[in-house]
């Protein structure tokens, strides 16, 4: 039975989404520790999160960040904020998804369920010796959600990590967005269109950090492509010359 940490500070709306969860055969817990919810996360341990932005002390942003230093579960945001901007900040604080107030039930439920397949389901990564993949010394592990490049690393969420692994996979060719929606979510009909530019943006500024910002070419806005442009800078290097 899968576990969900409820944070949602209107008593009725979350008990509507409590009875709603418990009916399809989840567990919800309900938030009441708005002073320290990492705290009461790391009790409760959930394997999904349902997060509103506006909270008492703290807003939702502040503590999805605290929960992405102990954790990688998926997080999505439920809030009244409709503005692209409160989307982008709930994607680059480390949210996986975004829903507006009012909502459907159902809705709620069908996201949850694709983010639930993706992290522990059928279409979970299993961690074995194939989850690392060297890409001309842009080193990926998929067991810790890891890119490594010289002697530089970085922390991915879960689905930064996923839309770095298929790009590289196919690494010199274009990727059509459909294919990457398709890749990173296995139910598209509720994921805004947005939320995959919104992660590409994220992993670009991330990849910076591993002086490979320039890296993901778009290609008349509708594919993107991993240039390898660093491997002979990387087989010099590894020679110990200058690049």
């Amino acid at each position: 039975m899968y576990k969900v940490f409820i944070v949602e500070d209107e008593p009725k709306i979350a008990e509507m989404l409590a009875a709603h969860l418990e009916k399809y055969g989840y567990q919800p817990y309900v938030a009441c520790n708005f002073k320290n919810l990492k705290q009461e996360f790391l009790e409760v341990r959930p394997h999904l999160v349902l997060l509103d932005i506006n909270l008492p002390y703290f807003d939702g942003f502040y503590w999805c960040r605290q929960i992405r230093t102990v954790s990688n579960v998926p997080i999505v945001y439920v809030s009244a904020r409709s503005g692209e901007m409160d989307q982008v900040m709930a994607i680059e604080n480390g949210g996986d998804d975004y829903l507006t107030k009012p909502f459907h039930l159902d809705v709620v439920l069908a996201k949850l369920k694709s983010l639930l397949r993706r992290t522990y389901g059928e279409y979970a990564y299993s961690v074995s010796s194939s989850d690392i993949l060297d890409l001309s010394g842009l080193v990926l592990d998929r067991s810790r959600f890891t890119a490594e490049f010289r002697d530089r690393s970085i922390h991915l969420s879960k689905t930064e990590f996923q839309l770095l692994e298929a790009l590289a996979r196919k690494a010199g060719q274009a990727v059509s967005r459909e294919t990457l929606l398709e890749t990173l979510w296995d139910d598209t009909t509720f994921v805004d269109d947005n939320t995959l530019t919104v992660n590409v943006t994220r992993l670009r500024k991330k990849l910076e950090e591993l002086g490979l910002g320039d890296c993901i070419e778009t290609i008349r806005r509708h594919r993107y492509k991993l240039n390898v442009q660093w491997a002979d800078e990387q087989a010099a290097w590894m020679g110990g010359e200058e690049p």
